[in-house]
């Protein structure tokens, strides 16, 4: 897949991490109709992998599902044999170069501009920005300074209010986790988790 054409197009990355897989594969499936289309599992969540296998059955060999917090070259060959279209990892870790041998896109995590560096020497079809609430869409800005064709992706502490601020200082599209499932991956109200999508999408709408 183009990752960087499904940033651009779609401009919401939704995480999806929870203790319960039932309801993980849940609120993917919830995610995916109701309009969101890039969707990140993370490994951090109980049986993520699993998760990942049985949403790709549901939702078919087109859908961007990707699989997060990917460190090491294992994570990064079981993500993909999982069915996983796109990678994304927290930082600049093994699995960013695994990824270019394998053949799949990643979303390489940076804070620091030497990290924007290495992300974008090593492949990475764009960068998540992250924790981005350490410097908010105002730290943004001064990153893209300098890094004018960079596409960034600002993932941590995300809400509905400052998506819209990060979309305005250039951020390509917004990663949420918490701030967007709420309590769905762990068997909370999926008829809420829709109505929080709708909210999202409207922010970061161009």
């Amino acid at each position: 897949m183009n990752l960087m054409s499904a940033l651009r197009e779609h401009r919401l990355l939704a995480i999806v991490r929870g203790p319960d897989p039932a309801a993980a594969l849940a609120a993917v499936l919830t995610l995916a109709d109701s309009g969101v289309a890039l969707i990140e599992v993370s490994l951090t969540g109980a049986e993520a992998l699993e998760t990942v296998r049985r949403a790709r059955a549901t939702l078919g060999d087109g859908f961007a599902l990707g699989v997060g917090t990917v460190l090491s070259v294992l994570d990064a060959q079981r993500a993909t044999e999982a069915g996983a279209s796109f990678l994304v990892t927290p930082a600049i870790a093994p699995s960013v170069d695994e990824s270019s041998l394998l053949g799949i896109p990643v979303l390489a995590g940076a804070l620091t501009p030497s990290e924007v560096v290495q992300a974008v020497s090593a492949g990475a079809a764009a960068v998540k920005l992250f924790p981005a609430s350490l410097g908010g869409p105002s730290y943004l800005s001064a990153l893209r300074d300098p890094f004018p064709s960079v596409a960034f992706v600002p993932v941590g502490g995300v809400d509905a209010t400052s998506a819209r601020s990060y979309m305005d200082r250039g951020a390509v599209a917004v990663g949420v986790g918490s701030p967007l499932l709420g309590d769905a991956a762990r068997g909370g109200d999926l008829s809420a988790l829709r109505d929080r999508v709708a909210e999202f999408r409207a922010a970061v709408a161009p």
